[in-house]
């Protein structure tokens, strides 16, 4: 049997309402009160940079308040006065309704009921006789006001030169970077010693860019009377991320896209990775996705479905008066009787490498992504109800850990990650079928952790929350307690599970596996295998000889060195994304070819390729 390339997480990066991932800092403030003092002022330093505050010291009471899921804030839109058109019809009933108005402003084709009269130069009186309908400005109160959002005054778009980027491009660019910085390897050096072809990026959008920047300016431009851009379309297509990320981030010429999932499409990528290093086909894959779904248009169509929790329900639940403000920190309650789920805007990335590769370069090894196993779920009444396919995702992604770990650690070194949205629907059929498969595996306790509760749900980006985060459990030796809820409900499966409202510690050396359960509209499950850095760090100590492994940690020094001083530079405010715009672009003549390689700007590409169909070979 031929060695298994063993993809190996050895960066990672990111932005959400826990603040950056790197450093682990996320899941620091997730699990902020259960943490010794130094790591808190760590936390509160890091938010503080990214929040444009002075420090940290005297202002720990607001970065807490303004972080994880709260009230929608201004630079989104304002929650108590939405904007838009009200139908206004009009019926003139004998007294015609008349107006002046300057020309420029008159419609190109003048509806049959108006009669123009020119009054000036540049002005003409409008009479309308009989039925005329108008739209009116107005606004009104959204009836959902919570959402899981960035730390207040950290604007993405503000720290590069944007150029009138969708929100969800800006946060690709600053988690992307992030995942670059947090390398602690010098990216050139290592596009000079892994072939170009070999590098893969897969990143994307479930939603697309439907901000005012991207689609939704481009479909209501001239619906508002203004003028279509030239960057609405293209800045709005849903793999704009892995093509923000080639060309302005990392300058990459290997395979690229995005695998669309819907709520699991960052686990869809990733799969794509895993398949690429473990097929020999890249030695490097760059993951990841970024959503930006906190606008009224956006929030209006999954409030239509039922699926928000709104604040009338949300006072329902607490038993709150009509005119009594709910506890929007509480919004998303995973387990628990609940409402609806939060919506929250994300870019999460990690970096994966070959074992071998990251052996010679002496990347930091924060963990392995083995397996992510997609299925859907078979014929639907519903299309965004829940179904069977999870089932063999949770059993698949749980056999794959076993296989690896073993009887005992599986058993006894897991964490499940619960998709965990805080919906009626999902609280019973997850847990179900968490339960369901711990029984079949024989696991007693299996600690469920149920991060929405704290982040919100960011559509295309959620798992990717939940990936990132594990590495911050594993690092910090904690489980983030669901908090936000007063006690599971009486519909849900507990049997062979473990809830807790209460943070968790664990030893971090004994930590085997993870699986990550994510599920999307559809009937899109993902389930996804992850392995600690001890288990890992064992494997590899199997595979590579003692010296190899003294040699590894030797230059492993000099990348952790380098991470922290990325890591003190982020804190300090004294390093800016990464953002190559009309830099190192090739042409024509930077393409050398022949018969048996390429070479682009450089960096060679082999043509020697073999059939693999060599018994049907003519």
């Amino acid at each position: 049997m031929s060695k298994q390339r063993l993809p190996v997480i050895v960066s990672f990066g990111g932005i959400n309402g826990a603040g950056r991932a790197s450093g682990h800092h996320g899941v620091a403030r997730m699990a902020y009160e259960a943490l010794p003092e130094q790591t808190q002022q760590s936390t509160l330093a890091s938010l503080a940079s990214m929040m444009a505050l002075d420090g940290a010291a005297g202002n720990e009471q607001y970065i807490l308040d303004h972080t994880l899921i709260r009230k929608i804030e201004g630079q989104h839109f304002d929650v108590d006065a939405v904007l838009w058109n009200q139908r206004f019809p009009t019926e003139s009933n004998g007294h015609p309704v008349n107006f002046d108005i300057e020309t420029r402003h008159l419609p190109d084709a003048i509806p049959p009921s108006w009669k123009v009269t020119p009054t000036s130069v540049t002005h003409v009186n409008v009479n309308i006789r009989g039925h005329q309908e108008f739209l009116l400005p107005t606004a009104r109160d959204f009836e959902v006001k919570a959402a899981g959002q960035l730390p207040t005054g950290y604007e993405p778009g503000t720290l590069y030169p944007s150029r009138s980027h969708p929100r969800g491009l800006q946060m690709t660019v600053c988690a992307a970077s992030d995942a670059l910085g947090n390398l602690g390897l010098n990216w050139e050096d290592l596009q000079r010693k892994v072939p170009a072809d070999q590098i893969s990026v897969y990143a994307g959008s479930a939603m697309g860019q439907l901000d005012s920047a991207g689609a939704g300016g481009m479909l209501k431009a001239r619906y508002n009377g203004k003028r279509v851009t030239s960057k609405y379309c293209p800045l709005s297509l849903a793999e704009m991320p892995s093509d923000f990320i080639n060309a302005y981030i990392l300058g990459t010429m290997g395979a690229t896209g995005a695998t669309l999932g819907a709520c699991a499409s960052f686990l869809y990528n990733m799969r794509m990775g895993i398949a690429d290093i473990r097929a020999g086909r890249a030695r490097v894959a760059f993951i990841g996705s970024a959503e930006a779904p906190i606008n009224a248009e956006v929030m209006e169509g999954y409030a239509a479905m039922g699926a928000l929790a709104t604040d009338k329900e949300l006072r329902a639940l607490d038993g709150l008066a009509s005119d009594s403000a709910p506890d929007h920190r509480r919004a998303c309650r995973p387990f628990a009787e609940n409402c609806g789920f939060t919506i929250a805007e994300s870019a999460q990335m990690i970096v994966l490498f070959d074992d071998e590769l990251a052996m010679e370069l002496g990347a930091t090894v924060f963990g392995a992504a083995t397996d992510v196993f997609v299925n859907a779920d078979g014929y639907k009444k519903s299309i965004s109800g829940p179904g069977v396919g999870n089932y063999i995702t949770m059993a698949k992604a749980t056999a794959a850990a076993r296989a690896i770990v073993g009887e005992n650690a599986l058993r006894t070194g897991g964490i499940v990650q619960a998709h965990g949205t805080g919906t009626p629907q999902n609280r019973t059929s997850e847990s179900e079928i968490l339960s369901r498969v711990a029984e079949a595996f024989g696991i007693e306790q299996w600690p469920v952790a149920a991060l929405k509760s704290y982040l919100g749900h960011s559509l295309g980006a959620a798992s990717g929350d939940q990936v990132t985060s594990t590495l911050g459990m594993w690092h910090h030796g904690i489980i983030p307690g669901i908090n936000t809820i007063d006690g599971i409900a009486d519909d849900v499966a507990q049997d062979h599970l473990a809830f807790s409202r209460a943070h968790r510690e664990f030893d971090a050396s004994e930590a085997a596996y993870a699986v990550i359960n994510s599920k999307g509209f559809g009937g899109n499950n993902a389930s996804a295998t992850m392995l600690s850095p001890s288990t890992v760090r064992n494997m590899l100590k199997a595979r590579y000889s003692k010296a190899q492994w003294q040699a590894y940690e030797a230059a492993n020094e000099v990348v952790r060195e380098t991470q922290q001083g990325y890591d003190a530079g982020m804190t300090n405010g004294t390093i800016d994304p990464v953002y190559r715009f009309d830099h190192g672009v090739l042409q024509d003549g930077d393409v050398e070819l022949d018969g048996s390689r390429i070479v682009v700007g450089g960096y060679e590409v082999s043509l020697d390729l073999e059939s693999p169909y060599e018994d049907m070979t003519l």
